[in-house]
Formats: C-alpha cells, structure tokens, sequence
C-alpha cells in the first residue's frame, strides 16, 4: 500500500552526484551534499545543492526570494424535491504516454490522498521546501483490490480548490496533483517502484510518511525507500507523522493496526460517521464541504420567508456527515458570496433551509449546476 503525513524530516542520505538524462534539455549534472541525520524544523531547512531541472527553485533563485544554502519554512408548503444526478465525466490530472513527465525535476509527496488532511498537508509542505511540490496519487485502488465502492471525502471537482488553499503553506506555490492507474504499478516491486520514479517519471526527490509501504504487497518501508532513491539519485525525506492531539486513538476503528494516534483518513471518516464537525474541521485544517451535482432542478421555494429545498443523496459527489441537524452552515454557488444556512441530513435527502433572499437568483436556469455546503463548527 502507499501512505504517509508528518511534521518532522529526517534525511539519511550521503554525499552524491547525480547525473539525469533529460530529453529536452539533455544532460544535468547535479551535486547535492547532505548530512547523515539532516532534519526539517518548522522553522527552517538547509540545504547545499546546485539546481535539476527545478523551475520553481530556479525562478526563487532569479527573483533573490532564497539562497542555494538555505530555504526558510512557511511553516409550510410544499419544499421542492431535486432529481439525482446525472453521469458525469470530469478530466484527469494524468501522466501523458510519450514525451517528457510533467513532474521531471519536481519533488513527489507519496501517499493515499483520499481527505487531503492535514498530515497530508504537511507532506505537501516539506516537499516544497526543496523544490516544486507533486502528490502522486494512486486511482483505482479499490477496483483492482476489490474493495467496496465507498464515497471520497474530497469531491473530485473540488480537490483543486483544496490544494490551492495550501499555497500559503508551501511558498505560495499550490501543489499539483497526478494520477497514475493503480493497475500498472500494482505488480512493481519496491526497487521498480522507484526506478519508475527514477527514469519515467524523472522526479528529483520524493517525501514520505514514516509509515509508507510501497511495492507490491507492501513490501518496502520507508527505509528502503531511502536507500533505493539514494542507489537512483535522487533526494529522500522521511517525515514524522502529525499526530491527532485532540482525540484518544481508541475512539476510532480498533482493527486498524496502522494507527498509532496519528491524523489519517480514516479518522475523517469515523469522525464524519460521528457528526462531529469541530473535529473534522481539526484534522482537516478546514471546513468539511459537501459538493451536490444538481440536474434539472427547480431551484429553492419560499416558503414563510424562508428558502427551502431538499436534495436526494444520490447527488452527492462525496462524503456527507453522520444524519441529523446543523446549524451554521454555508451554501456556495460557483464564484458567489456563500449564504448561510442550516442543513438537516436524513437517510433520504439533504435538506437546506435559509432566509437569505440570494437565493432568488439561484433559479435552475442551467441544465447541470455544482452546489457546495460546508459545515460550520
């Protein structure tokens, strides 16, 4: 499986030169001088290294925002009933089949990117401390598993918003995202694994969680991810996980063996299955968004002043919270000012309520519309 988050670096690679083969911009020679036990503080990073094939340190360099021996850490009526959604095929962040990667000369964060929380998060900033920052993620895992279908807790459509939001953290560059079918590196040992990093991919370095297996059946660990990247030349981060301070780790699942306390997907989903949105906002360092793909859809009725309309649940496009009330809640069309609102989930439908007369222009003019309702704490 692959996985990971953390806070905290710890780099053991020695002293080595790199020599990559780049398909446009032939040969670039790389010397990158390390220590045995090299940490990431919040605070701060050093780091000696002449530039591979990194736009974004080589445009820092030229603007004089870092020195190439220190990076500095950012650390009542009737209400009208919506139909279902519809089908709908959204485009893909993926790997083109010829030609240059569009990660080369990047550095990768790995992992399961499922609520892009905040040990996700951090991963994504530790990476851009040293170069232009990528989460390769892994599609398709559930199918070729066989695993039950189960909702993501970011919608799909909504994952850029998300990791634009993390600019802030990570140098004001938000990281990209890229896909790669489960399927074809299912079958990759740890050392093909990084060798495709390596030589088809081209990054310059990659960060892990502590807990990070990969290669098939999980073989390889976070230190044998180092020292295969160290044998292909590229730069390795190992970084501690960011522990849950605020909840007991007997509170979510007990079969998990991989917990330890630390934030995880799967403590957004119990702690959704609780309704507790505080905590959820907690792990997710932001408010929980629900995105709903509304079709044909006659738009809130007025009734006694107040808007009204209930959605069915097969419009969801990701996970909701536990059934029941909450108030201080938001609703979101497009580019508009979001409209406060109270949400009552019940095993059939959403049902959104609100006295804001904005809503008189939301009228269902369009065929298909995105609505977003996000979770006050």
């Amino acid at each position: 499986m692959f996985g990971g988050g953390g806070s905290r670096i710890s780099n053991h690679l020695r002293e080595f030169n790199c020599l990559h083969h780049h398909p446009k911009l032939g040969f670039c020679s790389t010397r990158i001088v390390q220590l045995s036990s090299f940490i990431f503080t919040p605070s701060s990073v050093t780091i000696i290294a002449d530039n591979c094939n990194n736009r974004h340190f080589r445009h820092r360099l030229q603007q004089g925002m870092v020195s190439s021996s220190s990076l500095q850490s950012k650390s009542s009526g009737e209400i009208p009933i919506i139909p279902d959604r519809f089908s709908l095929e959204e485009d893909d962040h993926q790997l083109p089949s010829e030609g240059l990667s569009p990660m080369a000369g990047g550095i990768v964060a790995l992992g399961k990117f499922d609520a892009l929380h905040i040990g996700h998060r951090e991963l994504a900033i530790q990476a851009s401390k040293v170069g232009t920052p990528y989460l390769l993620s892994f599609v398709g895992i559930a199918e070729v598993l066989g695993w039950e279908p189960r909702a993501p807790v970011v919608a799909k459509c909504d994952r850029s918003r998300v990791l634009t939001s993390w600019a802030p953290y990570c140098d004001n560059v938000a990281p990209s995202e890229f896909d790669i079918d489960f399927s074809s590196v299912r079958h990759l040992n740890p050392r093909q694994f990084v060798e495709k990093l390596s030589k088809e991919l081209r990054v310059c370095g990659v960060v892990a969680g502590e807990n990070y297996r990969f290669g098939y059946k999980a073989a390889g660990d976070a230190s044998e991810l180092l020292r295969l990247c160290e044998e292909y030349g590229m730069r390795a981060y190992i970084i501690n996980s960011v522990m849950d301070k605020n909840k007991d780790p007997g509170n979510t699942d007990s079969n998990d063996l991989k917990d330890r306390g630390q934030v995880s997907s799967t403590r957004v989903r119990h702690a959704l299955a609780l309704g507790d949105m505080k905590y959820v906002s907690e792990l997710l360092g932001r408010r929980h968004r629900l995105m709903l793909m509304l079709k044909e859809q006659r738009g809130f009725m007025n009734t006694s002043g107040r808007w009204k309309a209930s959605i069915p649940k097969s419009c969801l496009l990701n996970l909701p919270p536990k059934d029941g009330f909450y108030k201080n809640c938001f609703l979101l069309f497009g580019d508009e000012n979001p409209v406060k609102c109270s949400v009552f989930i019940d095993s059939t439908y959403i049902h959104l309520e609100t006295d804001e007369v904005g809503l008189s222009n939301y009228n269902g003019s369009q065929d298909f519309q995105l609505l977003g309702v996000e979770f006050g704490l």
